[in-house]
């Protein structure tokens, strides 16, 4: 998938601390929380950059593998070079700001009118996000390819 940059100072803390990126068990166990399978992730950890490898079941598990580690706080980039097994169509990742919505992301990737496709973004999101109303800036988003 490539190299992506994160806001850093925001998201969840594995450690509670935000100098550098977790190491790669506590990376790899705050993956886990969220329902996603790491027996095939490799996991490298330099400073604030954490390098993703292996294999995952699809395409959208790929991405929320990678939109999980870096909403890691203290991870400031990262390299997702885990292959899909199964492909489907790559999402585009978006960077909340200060006043988005998921309504509003909605409309502004699908087109005016589409907001009620906010919740094909929280679906995509899930399990990073628990609630659609709790965004907060910086936070990456998966905004998958919309499905008229």
């Amino acid at each position: 998938m490539g190299l992506f940059d994160f806001l850093t100072g925001k998201g969840k803390s594995a450690l509670g601390r935000s100098a550098t990126a977790p190491p790669a068990d506590e990376v790899k166990k705050e993956i886990e929380k969220h329902g996603l399978d790491t027996s095939k992730i490799d996991i490298k950890v330099d400073g604030r950059k954490v390098t993703l490898g292996g294999n995952a079941s699809t395409t959208a598990d790929v991405e929320k593998i990678g939109s999980v580690t870096g909403n890691i706080r203290g991870v400031a980039q990262i390299e997702n070079n885990i292959v899909a097994v199964s492909a489907d169509p790559e999402s585009k990742l978006y960077t909340v700001r200060a006043g988005d919505t998921l309504w509003k992301i909605a409309e502004s990737h699908y087109g005016k009118g589409m907001g009620a496709k906010y919740a094909e973004i929280y679906e995509a999101n899930r399990p990073l996000l628990k609630d659609p109303n709790k965004i907060y800036p910086g936070q990456k988003l998966r905004i998958p390819k919309h499905s008229p």
